[in-house]
């Protein structure tokens, strides 16, 4: 008897931690969004929340996405088509905007009506984008001299319009009622001399990343530091009048997380939304829960960010973030999905959904000798912690110099693709990891259609990506070699996987690609280049 009482209390044991394991399981997990999505501005309007990021030289650029629950978003638009058709933003002349085009942008709701806001070193300008309907605009779009870095937009209860701004020291200076520009005579004025201060900065990344609330008659401000030596830091201030003075504190200093600002639900709960350089993957979002003590914030659980969230499950980023694509379009859908942007500007003349049925065109307009300079490259976000990305490209209407197939874009770029020589086609592989391009393995092709993949491991920052091809879509054979990822400020950017096309010798050629796949998976699979 004693024997059978020690196994059923095992088993009841057993029982228990399985189900307290699967209760945690079902609970939202850090991070949430388990790829790039940096510098986020979030709002509540309702029961709804409502983000914005940046994409840097992206184009369309400024994401919109959209959650009913803070965990699972999906993208719903883009503020802004360009920034501008100068030569950074539309990759010619040798010039790009490789790691500045739009930076860190403020989303506000006032009035009824949704503000965006960004700025750019590359233009030099601020920009503010306006609409009442944020999910399906139309959106006006205003911007002014000068670049005001890492703005937070206020809209006070007094009626006058504020943007916070700088690095380090901080200033706040008033705009127009309609958000025209400056407000000629308006405040104008340092309200924080050194905000790195509470962090003990000595050195290191100045406070920057600002976003401005108002809670209860105070007013709120949150900045990053990044004292040397040490870790990315939440510093908050407090202030009863908005220009000051303000006192601050270390609000969180735990795994680096840090950047961002408030949200509470309409059940009354808080979190603060904060990013983690997480390496080849990009600035990858989390969660922390906050309680109010003294009239402050505190963030994370004894000061820790926590592994799961009081929130509902995430159901993961395919479809909401990332998406696959076999390019059928019927006539009332756009031309591409949300979860597409381009390498800086595109030239529109140069791409089609609609030439050949099923398939995306892209033809050659111009000699180009690299892929960083390579105009009409078609890119998504990788995400983690593993990912695929495969292709079938038809190149029997490449021309002689032509290199066409599937990138990992970022400065330590890798590519498979096939490249053109005179009456002669070759699966290719690129491998760019020391910064400079190696072409690593060359198979010929005999056949005008080809599958091609890349899968990325981002666990545990290994950041490492392989690349395979294959002839039927069923068996895979690897190629060349692995690519060891990299985050580079250069591009200021997660990995990206890219459809791309290019000619060395004679524009006028074309590649059709039949379809794009990701899947949250890698090797294991030899289904997952198949067309569905």
């Amino acid at each position: 008897m004693k024997k059978l009482f020690f196994v059923y209390l095992t088993f009841a044991a057993l029982f228990s931690f399985n189900k307290a394991l699967a209760q945690e399981e079902a609970k939202a997990q850090n991070p949430i969004i388990y790829a790039d999505v940096p510098d986020m501005s979030i709002i509540r309007v309702g029961d709804t929340y409502y983000m914005s990021s940046t994409t840097m030289h992206m184009s369309p650029g400024v994401p919109i996405m959209k959650s009913k629950d803070l965990v699972n978003w999906r993208m719903i638009g883009y503020a802004s088509d360009t920034l501008g058709h100068i030569d950074e933003l539309t990759l010619t002349n040798g010039k790009s905007t490789y790691g500045r085009g739009s930076w860190a942008s403020s989303l506000r709701y006032h009035n009824g009506i949704y503000y965006v806001t960004t700025f750019a070193q590359t233009t030099g300008k601020t920009y503010i984008y306006s609409t009442r309907d944020i999910e399906k605009g139309p959106w006006k779009a205003v911007s002014f001299k000068p670049s005001l870095h890492d703005h937070s937009l206020f809209f006070d209860d007094d009626g006058k319009v504020y943007m916070l701004y700088g690095t380090g020291k901080l200033t706040l200076v008033e705009l127009n009622s309609d958000v025209s520009g400056i407000k000629a005579g308006g405040i104008n004025q340092v309200v924080i001399e050194n905000a790195s201060l509470p962090s003990g900065s000595n050195g290191g990344l100045p406070a920057e990343g600002s976003q401005l609330f108002k809670i209860n008659g105070k007013y709120y401000l949150f900045n990053i530091t990044w004292p040397r030596g040490g870790m990315r830091t939440v510093v908050v201030h407090r202030a009863d009048q908005i220009t000051g003075p303000y006192e601050g504190r270390v609000a969180l200093q735990d795994k680096g997380v840090a950047q961002g600002g408030l949200i509470n639900t309409p059940e009354g709960k808080w979190f603060a939304y904060l990013f983690k350089d997480n390496g080849a993957v990009g600035r990858i979002p989390y969660l922390v829960p906050v309680t109010w003590a003294d009239g402050w914030p505190v963030l994370g659980i004894d000061g820790k960010v926590p592994q799961t969230l009081d929130l509902p499950q995430g159901k993961g980023l395919i479809p909401g973030l990332v998406a696959s694509d076999d390019f059928n379009r019927k006539k009332d859908e756009p031309s591409l999905p949300l979860a597409w942007q381009w390498n800086h500007n595109p030239d529109n003349k140069l791409w089609s959904v609609t030439q050949r049925k099923g398939f995306l065109r892209l033809t050659t307009g111009r000699i180009d000798s690299s892929f960083l300079g390579a105009r009409n490259s078609l890119t998504q976000r990788t995400i983690g912690p593993v990912c695929t990305g495969s292709i079938l490209v038809d190149v029997s209407n490449m021309k002689d110099g032509d290199f066409a197939g599937l990138g990992l874009l970022q400065k330590n770029y890798g590519q498979v693709g096939v490249k053109i020589a005179g009456n002669t086609r070759a699966i290719v592989m690129i491998d760019a990891g020391t910064g400079k391009p190696v072409e690593s393995q060359s198979i010929p092709l005999l056949q005008k259609m080809v599958y091609l993949k890349a899968e990325c491991d981002f666990t545990d920052r290994k950041d490492v990506a392989n690349f395979y091809y294959s002839l039927d879509g069923k068996a895979w054979i690897a190629l060349g070699t692995q690519l060891k990822m990299a985050y580079t400020i250069p591009q200021f950017i997660g990995y990206r996987f890219a459809l791309f096309n290019y000619a060395g010798k004679n524009p006028g050629g074309w590649a059709d690609f039949d379809f794009f796949h990701i899947a949250d998976t890698i090797s294991g699979s030899d289904k997952q280049g198949q067309k569905k």
